[in-house]
């Protein structure tokens, strides 16, 4: 039958569908209903009894004119004659994952299983802040670098935020090329550099104002403050230790004969805190609490210390440490190593860095015990050359 406008118009459904077919384009046909009457196209991929059979609907026959409907069925079938599958494409395409369907999988099969709670915890939040606004109904096979890079730069106003977003983001990217979801080497955030940020004022305190500390602690206990929360300061400043492995430490991890911490978990993984004398010392004086594993214990029984914001402030106030947070006991105890003379790989040992770059930020306080050493290994070479020392080199004005 070569349809017609009129015999589309006349036609009535035999029963809930019927369909009527072109002579004119082989598989073009009207699919009839009793509430409406639709332009479709069949066509076959492969041959033989194995060739797989495809019907799509082209548009309604109230906004499709046949002859606009033969046209588009003319441009599907000498696709699918060049080896091409339109239907099947727009059905995958339709089917596809979205962005929201990764970052629920980068959750569930990458995160959980690799990474800490409060890093976890850190994902989500990026993921509901600032990841999925932006591309949660995206096609994760029709991500763009351009895109993401106009995304990155609208978030120009707060460059940490919009960094730890990129790194997810370009995270997710990668496992979806591994999970099949992109071509491989396709990651769209690849080449979209992070902000600049500008590093933190690190507070690096002198002797002097750890003095001052000491003594503000000594006030804090007399007056009435935690004796628990104070020792927690000292033993921060004590070991380089972060206010976390400190806060939830138990004395079972505690190995006086050896003189070390065994945390079975932090935040690079398992760790090893070497303990200095003065630190042995300071945790042999704290007393036991019955039923309590924690070494600095908490209000609630069976718990620990939770919080430290409100005794260190008092304390640094006292101390005239403005703007000092307790982080900064941390640097403190790196940078008196390194101006002490002691290797960036030792120190990075004792704060329990896996990447030596994270230690580099001390590197410039090792500057001045080189060149002390330089200056005593020259002053014994001199001596022995019987040549002038370095305070009289130093004091020499080139000839000429």
């Amino acid at each position: 039958m070569r349809l017609t406008n009129k015999r589309i118009r006349d036609a009535k459904p035999d029963q809930a569908e019927t369909f009527l077919w072109d002579d004119d384009v082989p598989g073009l046909g009207v699919r009839i209903r009793p509430t409406s009457k639709t332009y479709v196209l069949r066509y076959r991929i492969g041959r033989g009894r194995d060739a797989s059979q495809r019907r799509s609907a082209l548009g309604k026959c109230s906004v499709l004119s046949l002859s606009d409907a033969r046209a588009m069925a003319r441009e599907y079938l000498l696709e699918v004659a060049k080896g091409g599958d339109p239907f099947g494409q727009q059905q995958a395409k339709r089917t596809a994952p979205t962005m929201a369907d990764l970052f629920e999988r980068y959750i569930s099969d990458h995160a959980r299983p690799h990474k800490k709670p409060r890093s976890i915890e850190e994902d989500l939040r990026l993921i509901r802040l600032h990841l999925a606004p932006a591309f949660a109904r995206r096609k994760v096979s029709e991500m763009t670098r351009d895109e993401i890079d106009r995304w990155h730069k609208s978030k120009k106003a707060t460059p940490g935020a919009a960094n730890r977003a990129r790194a997810l983001l370009s995270k997710a990217m990668n496992l979806a090329e591994v999970w099949g979801w992109r071509p491989d080497g396709s990651n769209p955030v690849r080449n979209i550099k992070p902000f600049k940020e500008s590093e933190g004022a690190e507070r690096f305190l002198s002797p002097a104002e750890l003095r001052a500390m000491g003594e503000a602690l000594r006030a804090y206990e007399a007056e009435g403050g935690s004796p628990i929360a104070a020792t927690a300061i000292r033993f921060l400043a004590l070991t380089g230790a972060r206010r976390s492995e400190a806060l939830s430490l138990r004395w079972d991890w505690v190995d006086f004969e050896g003189g070390r911490l065994n945390l079975p978990e932090s935040k690079t993984g398992k760790k090893v805190i070497t303990l200095n004398a003065a630190a042995l010392a300071l945790l042999a004086d704290i007393p036991r609490m019955a039923h309590n594993p924690y070494v600095f214990p908490g209000e609630a029984a069976g718990g620990h210390l939770v919080d430290l914001k409100r005794p260190w402030k008092l304390v640094r106030e006292r101390a005239g440490l403005a703007n000092v947070r307790l982080h900064d006991l941390r640097h403190s105890f790196a940078s008196l190593g390194a101006a002490g003379g002691m290797g960036l790989p030792v120190i990075g040992a004792l704060l329990g860095h896996k990447e030596t770059r994270t230690t580099q930020r001390y590197a410039h306080l090792a500057d001045d015990p080189l060149r002390a050493a330089s200056e005593a290994i020259g002053g014994q070479v001199a001596a022995a050359l019987n040549v002038a020392n370095s305070a009289v080199i130093s004091e020499l004005k080139p000839k000429g």
